[in-house]
């Protein structure tokens, strides 16, 4: 017999990414009572990991539980970024209604679209906040149109699209249900909440069965399998098996050791769950997204969507640089292949394979920022080694047509900048689907292209439309090869030799192009370390001394004024290197370097693949 659980509500906050979700809960658990009057909060408590914190994005979802009245509501902060889109599609399938983010300027977004397919995909009831309304520039009401018309363009149910709106500040920690109120607290969202989105259901009398949605992981626990009690009851000491709505064949039996509910920002010891409850479980070695755990006596999988396949991948390399091994701390093969296949305990969107040596592993993911988060916390860590660049994963039809992953590029620039942002998106294979003008003398401009176009695009980007432009993607399916792309009309400037960056030989250098180093840098030969100006790469000697001679005035050295080097983030850097290159991470070094280091070898190789 199917009951509702009426003292708890679970719900997910989803957005675009900067619209606010993350600050938003912050609110919600200040107000709810769950700091102390006098305690210091930081802010985006929500978001964890250091590299969150600097780029002010959620790269993980969390999960959080506030208590209004007599009622607990257990709240999911799920990623804008559509490459951690894959997080979003599984933390649904445990709430019943979502939140969602809109910025009162910026209207939805395609992230925004997104993720309110897949929730009213599922038949989640819907509150939507339209936050930053005390921005100088917002417009609500303009905004609430556009919402509207997002849900009819998704084909929303009439139901769905009497969803109740709310107007937030999370900044300043307020909402309200209309614009003419009186800003006080966030008590109008907590009502809404309430009120509008219903109860988990199940049946307490069946058998246990829990989803596991995503997965946590912990140095001293290992493993933890988060997801919500759909049915039954779960205890400490139960046995139970493990079963898969993807795998049938797999049936395995587990015993429950450790259970959790969250309070807060804590997880919180307990003996049982009941149905619609959110737990944490501990204590199982190889539980896995999509996995429910069952009662013994009746082993039925809940059905759960496949997560979305990687769309890029690119090879992970042991350096073998002149200069490997000496900043990094974690650099043998085994040391990398280790630390990728921990990563996978989390990740799921992430595929790890070996290769033919055991020095490279092929890492595939959802998308350049995808990989690059991988790569910035393993150099955090401490590891050293190198990176190729990011290539797509094709597939072939029926037919053994060739078909590479197209995205949908929605581009918000100043009118000055569209034919610039046409032309160069229209030499790498984009497609202008549509253009309407947009607010303040901006243009929107929307674009079929391949995933490939895309690369190493955003950094060109930022500099033709002076920081201006604002590119949102997002995956749009497999489509027809589109042709070959030329992706960087510039060549490299190559060190000629190794040893020591010298100001006299960067001198002569820099009249060759853009330097990435400044003199006193440890440099080799193959090491590429800047760009030319031309098409082919160039070979420079910076290592290269003045020839001193007994009539050499004093301070003629003096004159040689260095322009400053452009110094490249991971970012830039992985859009920079070509098919022939590799990127040297270490912990404190990111350099760029020649795949073949040795010159005659090099030249070699480039004919030989001109010949083919």
């Amino acid at each position: 017999m199917r009951t509702k659980r009426e003292d708890i509500r679970n719900i997910a906050i989803i957005a675009h990414v900067d619209h606010g979700k993350t600050t938003l809960v912050d609110e919600l658990l200040k107000q709810s009572g769950v700091f102390r009057q006098n305690q210091e909060v930081a802010e985006r408590v929500m978001d964890s990991n250091d590299i969150e914190r600097e780029r002010g994005i959620t790269i993980l979802s969390k999960n959080t539980a506030v208590f209004y009245k007599d009622k607990k509501i257990n709240i999911i902060d799920t990623p804008g970024h559509a490459d951690f889109g894959g997080e979003v599609e599984r933390v649904l399938k445990m709430v019943n209604g979502v939140i969602l983010v809109v910025d009162a300027f910026e209207g939805p977004m395609p992230q925004t679209k997104f993720v309110l397919k897949k929730a009213l995909e599922l038949d989640l009831s819907v509150i939507v906040c339209i936050n930053k309304i005390d921005r100088p520039e917002a417009r609500p009401k303009e905004v609430v149109d556009e919402v509207l018309e997002l849900f009819i363009d998704l084909d929303a149910s009439d139901e769905q699209l009497d969803c109740p709106f709310v107007f937030a500040s999370a900044k300043s920690g307020y909402a309200i249900l209309d614009l003419n109120e009186n800003p006080q607290n966030m008590i109008p969202l907590f009502e809404t909440i309430i009120n509008y989105i219903p109860a988990p259901e199940g049946d307490p009398e069946a058998g246990t069965q829990v989803l596991i949605s995503t997965i946590d992981y912990n140095e001293y626990v290992g493993r933890i399998g988060v997801g919500k009690v759909d049915n039954g009851t779960i205890q400490v000491n139960q046995e139970a098996i493990i079963v898969n709505a993807h795998e049938p064949e797999k049936q395995r039996k587990v015993k429950i050791s450790k259970l959790y509910e969250f309070d807060g920002l804590n997880k919180v010891d307990v003996a049982s769950a009941d149905i619609g409850a959110i737990v944490a479980i501990s204590g199982i070695t190889d539980i896995h997204i999509g996995d429910t755990l069952c009662s013994i006596k009746n082993p039925v999988p809940i059905p759960f969507q496949k997560i979305s396949e990687p769309t890029i991948a690119m090879q992970f390399i042991v350096n073998d640089s002149p200069l490997a091994g000496k900043e990094g701390k974690f650099v043998t093969s085994r040391h990398l292949r280790e630390r990728l296949f921990r990563e996978l305990n989390t990740d799921v969107s992430l595929r790890v394979e070996e290769t033919d040596t055991t020095e490279c592993f092929k890492v595939s993911g959802r998308g350049e920022l995808h990989l690059s988060v991988l790569i910035e916390n393993m150099r955090r860590e401490g590891y050293e080694f190198a990176v190729s660049k990011a290539e797509v994963l094709y597939k072939k039809d029926e037919q053994g047509h060739l078909l590479e992953p197209m995205e949908l590029a929605y581009i918000d620039v100043p009118d000055e900048f569209a034919g610039t942002v046409i032309e160069r998106l229209g030499a790498r294979k984009g497609e202008l689907k549509n253009m309407s003008p947009s607010n303040g003398g901006y243009v929107r401009l929307e674009f079929s292209i391949p995933s490939r176009g895309l690369i190493g695009y955003r950094g060109e980007f930022m500099t033709s439309t002076k920081g201006n432009g604002i590119l949102n993607t997002i995956f749009d399916g497999y489509g027809s090869y589109k042709g070959d792309i030329q992706y960087r009309k510039q060549g490299s400037l190559i060190a000629f030799e190794s040893g020591e960056s010298i100001t006299y030989g960067l001198f002569n250098a820099q009249e060759r192009g853009i330097l990435f180093i400044g003199s006193g840098e440890q440099v080799y030969s193959g090491m590429v370390i800047g760009q030319t100006g031309r098409a082919e790469d160039i070979e420079v000697n910076v290592c290269k001394r003045k020839q001193l001679t007994n009539t050499r005035s004093s301070g003629s050295d003096d004159a040689l004024k260095l322009t400053s080097p452009k110094i490249l983030s991971l970012e830039q850097a992985l859009e920079f290197i070509d098919t022939d290159e590799l990127l040297e991470v270490t912990p404190k070094n990111l350099r760029i370097r020649k795949k073949i280091l040795d010159p005659t070898l090099r030249k070699r190789a480039a004919n030989n693949a001109k010949n083919k």
